[in-house]
């Protein structure tokens, strides 16, 4: 036979298509007439050397990081009227008193988390978190109609004042009449509408006996779903012995909602081991010392305003 060409058959394979056969196994391939390297990752059994379980802990974070992008599209003040809401219903207890405040102070949270405003230094005289009062770092707009209000009322005081008096202020609660300008008024519907917005809530009326009001029903239950899911996880299977490891965001949310009587509703669908287990550790959170935790990490105002709730 002769050693050029190969006769099998009908057909006729000649030794140069054997070769560029043999090169493709060897990884080479001519693409355009250029040869392309491609490397072959091939383990001792001959499969492929990707590790799976990296593939699935990737996509698995991936995965959670988009979940976390949804979640933190809302608002601390729109996550806690989200838990305070009754879904069918559209609007939150008649005998909740303490929603009002607690949206304050998680207006003042926000607006520290975002860096418009802080704590004066402590100084030498090592001040307390509520002694100390809050400053203007940065006046430049949020976004947020609810956040550039509060912000222009502490851009606008002089003398500065303390996270007590500021979440008084923004509450209407306070007896000073020259400070009553600076109540947010209708915060809680302008925080419904705002997730009307963004199609987590739809707009309705109910009739009561004597009046009519406007009611907010949940549109978008995946939203709460995700919110009440996320709660939980940080409690159950997410915990930490170490609160500064916990996301400020999230560790404010717990802590407020607490604050506002509304954390109850993210835990009601747990079973009675994983609720008692949930309560016992944010009891955990509430008693800590927030003069000394603040000392060692994180946003001063942010403590300082657990403080207040606390007193």
């Amino acid at each position: 036979m002769d050693a050029a060409v190969r006769v099998q058959g009908p057909y006729r394979i000649t030794a140069p298509a054997q070769k560029s056969r043999s090169r493709r196994d060897d990884g080479m391939s001519d693409t355009n007439g250029k040869t392309v390297r491609r490397r072959k990752n091939v383990d001792e059994n001959g499969g492929s050397s990707r590790n799976d379980t990296e593939d699935d802990a990737r996509d698995s974070n991936e995965s959670a990081q988009e979940d976390d992008d949804k979640s933190t599209r809302l608002t601390l003040m729109e996550q806690i009227l989200l838990l305070g809401l009754k879904d069918r219903e559209g609007y939150t207890s008649f005998w909740n008193d303490c929603i009002s405040s607690g949206l304050r102070g998680c207006v003042l949270i926000e607006l520290a988390l975002r860096g418009r405003i802080s704590l004066e230094p402590t100084g030498m005289r090592k001040k307390g978190l509520l002694s100390r009062k809050i400053v203007l770092k940065d006046s430049a707009p949020t976004g947020d109609v609810i956040l550039d209000e509060a912000l222009r009322h502490i851009k606008e005081t002089t003398p500065n004042e303390s996270v007590t008096s500021w979440v008084e202020y923004l509450s209407g609660e306070t007896w000073n009449p020259l400070k009553l300008r600076y109540q947010l008024r209708n915060v809680r519907e302008r925080l419904a509408k705002n997730l009307v917005e963004k199609g987590v809530l739809t707009t309705d009326k109910q009739n009561f006996l004597l009046f009519e009001i406007t009611t907010h029903p949940l549109s978008d239950g995946n939203m709460k779903t995700r919110l009440i899911k996320e709660v939980q996880e940080v409690v159950l299977s997410r915990w930490t012995n170490d609160v500064h490891r916990m996301d400020k965001r999230m560790l404010s949310l717990i802590i407020l909602a607490h604050a506002s009587d509304v954390l109850e509703n993210a835990f009601a669908p747990l079973n009675d081991q994983d609720y008692e287990v949930a309560m016992r550790r944010v009891r955990a959170l509430l008693e800590l010392e927030f003069e000394v935790e603040a000392e060692k990490k994180g946003s001063d105002l942010m403590w300082a305003v657990f403080e207040a709730f606390q007193k």
